[in-house]
Order: C-alpha cells, then structure tokens, then sequence
C-alpha cells in the first residue's frame, strides 16, 4: 500500500490527499512536522518537505505538482478517476489554475512565518509583497471559476482541488483576509466542491 507523509495543514499536501482519494487509490496517512527531530521525510525526500508518496518498496515521489502528476499517468483511466481532461486546452488550464493556487501557497505559507517572528523584526514591505500575491491569485481563481460548478469541464478536477486547497489553507491560516467578502462566487464554487 502507499505510505503518505504529509502535515495537516499543508494546502500541497491536501492536493495530494484529496486526489489519492477522489482517484480511489488505497493508501496509508502518516502526519509529521518535516522540522521536529524524529520526522522521517529526510529519508524519502533530499529537500525535506512534504508530501512524500512511499511505495511499498521504500521508492519515493515528492513535491505535490509532481506526485499528481506521477499519480495522473501511473493510474490513468478508465480504471482510476482521471483528474486532468482529456484536451490539450483543458489539461494546460488545469495546470495554470495549479500554477497560480501553488503560487498563492508559497505567498502564504512565507506570510505564515513572517507572522512568527517577532513584531519589530517582521518586514511590513515584505509582508505587502506577498499578500499582492494572494491579492492577484485570488482576482484570477475568481475570474476563472466563475459561476461555474468546476473550473474546467463537467466534473471534479486537478483545477479544483488546487483552488479548494489554497482557499481552505486561507481558511485555517488566515481566517481575517476577506476573500468571501471580496469574491462571493469564488466563495460559493469553492463550498460546493
């Protein structure tokens, strides 16, 4: 069975959780903190992050864009659920709207940890930087999701997991940006999913 090693919270390791599942792919969750001293994810991953998908013969994947994407050709349909379309335009918009969620998730999670450090010693500039990431990221989900039940298509997708995620890490993460406010569709699309 596949092992998971991923942190709660982690809108890329959320990505993966969802897909392993919505493609009905058996696997083993197991939850570290990649900088606690007894995690294992140096022994899966040269770069330490997480996720890491283990195979049972200890081999490894890692970084979320790539695990969905071994996850999308090693278990194709119609035998697994297909979370890319099958057009050429489909799929490259899938991985854009991925692009800028992941964009959005590096913004926040660098947000996150600026907000740790102490008051006098945190970089306001920085921080503005940043939240015009999410700012921008957030005006392009909103303008392509629409009113639309799902990003691309007619069914659940690579395109939704990743805004369902960058908008639920916001949730959790930052519950005073006012992103329903700002864009109620988006808002609506995302509690659809």
């Amino acid at each position: 069975m596949l092992k998971l090693i991923s942190a709660t919270p982690s809108p890329y390791a959320r990505k993966v959780r969802i897909t392993l599942a919505e493609k009905n792919i058996p696997f083993e969750l197991q939850t570290e903190v990649p900088w606690d001293s007894t995690t294992q994810t140096p022994r899966y991953n040269p770069l330490e992050k997480l996720p890491v998908l283990i195979f049972p013969d200890g081999k490894s994947v890692y970084e979320s864009h790539y695990i969905l994407e071994y996850l999308e050709a090693k278990y194709p349909s119609p035998d697994y659920t297909p979370m890319l379309p099958d057009d050429v335009d489909g799929r490259l918009f899938a991985r854009q709207v991925e692009v800028v969620a992941d964009g959005m998730c590096d913004a926040l999670v660098l947000l996150f940890f600026e907000k740790q450090r102490e008051a006098g010693k945190q970089s306001p500039e920085w921080q503005a930087r940043q939240m015009r990431k999410v700012d921008g990221g957030m005006r392009a989900l909103a303008e392509w999701a629409g009113t639309k039940e799902y990003m691309v298509g007619d069914r659940l997708g690579l395109a939704d997991v990743a805004t369902g995620s960058v908008c639920g890490y916001i949730d959790v993460r930052f519950p005073e940006y006012p992103w329903r406010e700002r864009h109620p569709d988006l808002a609506k699309y995302v509690d659809g999913l």
